[in-house]
């Protein structure tokens, strides 16, 4: 059985002065860990992510279990907190936390689990009232944007606008997912506190560091401009 990790302190609440956003990571599925850690190491080596997301994706509990276990200890080694979908990988894996979707019984049972020590964040807010409902809770952050388990998104355009008016009137910081590098300026512009990536860092053909640097530059540059 892994041994309990100290909790991770949860991402502060929004401060007055809007500091750069940083970097959420989803991992691409995966049956196994392979050579994806070595790969995950060389991105948080020459990128500030803030967080790795590593959801279950169809794999079983001891497959989700083994990659989590190869992941925890890069993501520590770089400062980034690593989350599942599953409270209970939290003791049997080491992670620091939960990426719920949906304001249902996963986020119910993820903050009867969890907190306060643990990250608790939320996502699929389908409506301004789900997410105003899902505000009130005790979560460390709301993402929009984020894929469906098919890997399907929403248009950029609601997105962006929930983005926008989610900044304006929330504290609680709120991540967006940037199904392009080209959406991340945009996103950041609209308020976004964190910008979330998957495939089009891991499938850019220039190679995952590349791409990560590019999404952090354009976020830096997205940040001066604003």
């Amino acid at each position: 059985m892994a041994k309990k990790r100290k909790p991770k302190t949860p991402p502060p609440r929004r401060p007055e002065k809007r500091p750069e956003p940083r970097l959420y990571l989803f991992a691409p599925p995966l049956a196994e860990a392979g050579g994806f850690p070595a790969l995950l190491e060389e991105v948080l080596s020459e990128v500030d992510v803030a967080c790795v997301v590593a959801m279950a994706n169809g794999a079983a509990p001891a497959a989700l279990r083994a990659l989590l276990l190869a992941l925890a200890p890069v993501a520590a080694r770089h400062g980034a907190a690593l989350l599942s979908g599953e409270p209970e990988m939290v003791n049997a894996a080491g992670t620091d936390g939960v990426h719920t979707r949906g304001a249902g019984s996963a986020l119910d049972a993820a903050l009867a689990a969890l907190k306060p020590g643990f990250i608790v964040g939320a996502s699929d807010a389908r409506t301004r009232h789900d997410a105003m409902e899902v505000g009130e809770r005790d979560i460390d952050y709301l993402m929009y944007g984020d894929p469906a388990p098919d890997g399907w998104t929403p248009p950029m355009e609601e997105t962006l606008e929930r983005v926008s008016w989610w900044a304006e009137i929330f504290n609680i910081p709120c991540v967006a997912f940037a199904p392009r590098l080209e959406d991340v300026g945009p996103l950041v512009a609209a308020g976004a506190d964190f910008i979330a990536l998957g495939a089009a860092v891991w499938d850019d053909p220039r190679g995952p560091v590349t791409a990560a640097r590019e999404a952090e530059d354009r976020a830096v540059a997205a940040m001066a401009d604003a």
